[in-house]
């Protein structure tokens, strides 16, 4: 398996499918930086070389933030959204939906499972 900037990419897949595995890579950047690199899209990751290897990694370190750096970086700015209490920030707090999502009958992976109401106490009467 290709290692690339410490995150193993899939050998069988082509080199454009194998670099969204790194977190801050989608497909437009992937072919974007393989254009820059000079390799061919349509090649397997197993069939890469060092040297073709190195060139990617020198492309992605020149123009893109990736894993650990861009996670910091999105922790961060949800960090300080909550903090300066912008309305955001507070729907981060208590984990509802940001965008501005309806919340009455939908939004159950934010807010866990239902909490059911009078369930005890029909349990309790028998």
């Amino acid at each position: 398996m290709p290692r690339i900037l410490g995150v193993d990419i899939p050998k069988e897949k082509k080199i454009e499918a194998a670099l969204p595995y790194l977190y801050g890579i989608g497909k437009v950047s992937a072919s974007k930086i393989l254009k820059a690199a000079e390799i061919d899209p349509n090649r397997r990751a197993k069939t890469l070389t060092d040297e073709e290897i190195s060139k990617i990694v020198a492309v992605i370190q020149r123009g893109y933030k990736i894993e650990g750096d861009l996670r910091r970086e999105v922790s961060q700015n949800i960090k300080r959204l909550m903090d300066i209490g912008s309305y955001r920030g507070l729907r981060h707090k208590r984990s509802l939906p940001v965008h501005g999502q309806r919340t009455r009958t939908n939004s159950r992976t934010r807010k866990g499972p239902r909490r059911n109401v009078g369930a005890i106490k029909a349990k309790a009467e028998k």
